[in-house]
């Protein structure tokens, strides 16, 4: 396993050199999950997965960057943090009263004082992949938006993988203070082809302040050859606000697990999902919804289709914890088969130790409706003209989940591309 020292020379502060050989100790002791005799493992199989042949790469070719597709685009950025494997940019030039945006890797030295509170307070390193993030993660993002401050254009973070073979561990912490908002698009990328046996891990720690608005992109198009393992997790406080949207296009096989937790009374989450899969992609999601404080509201809706041999797993928990009354929260999943072979597994699940909630789930899993074909040939559209329109109503279903502007058109036009490429 490669280590700090294979990485540029910096210097970095004591928190971060234990928190890293925590990491290695874990890394020695914690076994990989067991298909099927774990919870959360009922579907993906880890059988030939071998984590150690993936080398953590040092350095990497930003220019990449330029050639590179991203899965979604915004309209305008405020700033981009880019990193091509373990080559990471300087933090980029800001306003002189601007946020924080820059690699993680110099915000340990240059901010210590605001990135050690909160650095691993969110995501537990007592998890086999976490653990290994936790010891190898180069480069990295940390986005800081202090108090009352309201960032107007979106900040884009990229993570780029492009060595065959290697092991990209991406870290993002973004911290909004009380009465912050802002818009941060986050995205993994492979920069050739379908990727060459590569794996990408990422761990996601979010800290929405009291009265914070927060939302947060995160959208994945790596190689469909490529491995992904995620631990992303929020905590929102009092009267706060995070707007999370999730978008599943690449990678061959994983699971992510997406975890928000509604800590202060007045909280809000939503979290919206759209996957689109084909030959033989397995992706696995798994949500949390936790409400730990009364008066806390959540909305979750993910939807998606399955093409070839393709197979997709959401499992979703909405959780009450005691004393957490008036509760409102709803989850749900949908998800359309484009062929016989193609497999979903929609699981809802409730966990509530409170009695004055609101809680309800959906799921749904279908080919496409016949009747919905038969009606649009009646009106003069030939079969596969009519297939395709049915399909770009079902997915862009999550597209009505937003108000109109910039930033529906960029998830719409996402979503084009997207089945553009598995539909032709």
């Amino acid at each position: 396993m490669a280590s700090p020292a294979d990485a540029p020379a910096t210097t970095e502060p004591a928190f971060l050199i234990d928190r890293r050989r925590r990491g290695e100790e874990l890394v020695a002791t914690l076994e990989l999950p067991q298909f099927r005799r774990e919870p959360g493992w009922e579907f993906t199989s880890l059988k030939g997965l071998d984590l150690d042949a993936y080398a953590p790469v040092a350095g990497g070719d930003l220019s990449l960057a330029e050639e590179t597709p991203l899965a979604v685009r915004p309209s305008g950025q405020a700033v981009a943090l880019t990193q091509v494997d373990g080559a990471f940019a300087p933090a980029p030039d800001m306003p002189g009263e601007g946020p924080l945006v820059m690699p993680l890797s110099a915000a340990v030295e240059s901010h210590p004082e605001l990135v050690e509170p909160h650095l691993g307070s969110v995501v537990d390193a007592e998890d086999p992949f976490v653990a290994r993030n936790e010891a190898n993660w180069l480069g990295g993002a940390f986005v800081y938006v202090p108090r009352n401050m309201k960032v107007e254009a979106p900040i884009s973070l990229r993570a780029i993988q492009a060595a065959a073979g290697g092991a990209m561990h991406w870290r993002v912490l973004i911290v909004l203070e009380e009465g912050a908002q802002a818009e941060v698009w986050d995205q993994y990328v492979t920069a050739r082809g379908d990727g060459d046996g590569q794996l990408f891990s990422t761990v996601t720690e979010l800290v929405v302040g009291q009265n914070a608005t927060l939302r947060y992109v995160c959208a994945q198009g790596l190689g469909e050859k490529a491995w992904i393992f995620g631990n992303q997790r929020a905590t929102v406080d009092r009267d706060g606000t995070l707007d999370w949207v999730v978008l599943g296009f690449g990678a061959g096989n994983g699971r992510v697990a997406q975890e928000t937790d509604l800590r202060g009374p007045g909280a809000h989450g939503k979290v919206t999902g759209a996957y689109a899969t084909h030959g033989r992609q397995h992706l696995d999601f798994a949500t949390t919804q936790e409400h730990a404080s009364a008066d806390t509201t959540s909305d979750l809706a993910f939807r998606g289709i399955l093409d070839g041999r393709s197979s997709t797993v959401w499992s979703g928990m909405i959780q009450v914890d005691e004393h957490a009354q008036r509760i409102d929260a709803f989850q749900e999943s949908r998800n359309l088969l484009l062929s016989k072979r193609a497999h979903a597994d929609a699981i809802p699940g409730l966990e509530i130790l409170a009695n004055d909630v609101r809680c309800t789930h959906a799921a749904a899993i279908a080919q496409i409706d016949p009747e919905q074909v038969f009606y649009l040939r009646s009106r003069g559209l030939r079969d596969p003209a009519a297939r395709r329109m049915v399909i770009e109503g079902f997915l862009h279903a999550v597209v009505e989940r937003f108000e109109e502007g910039d930033f529906r058109e960029a998830l719409a036009a996402a979503l084009d591309h997207r089945l553009e490429q598995i539909l032709g």
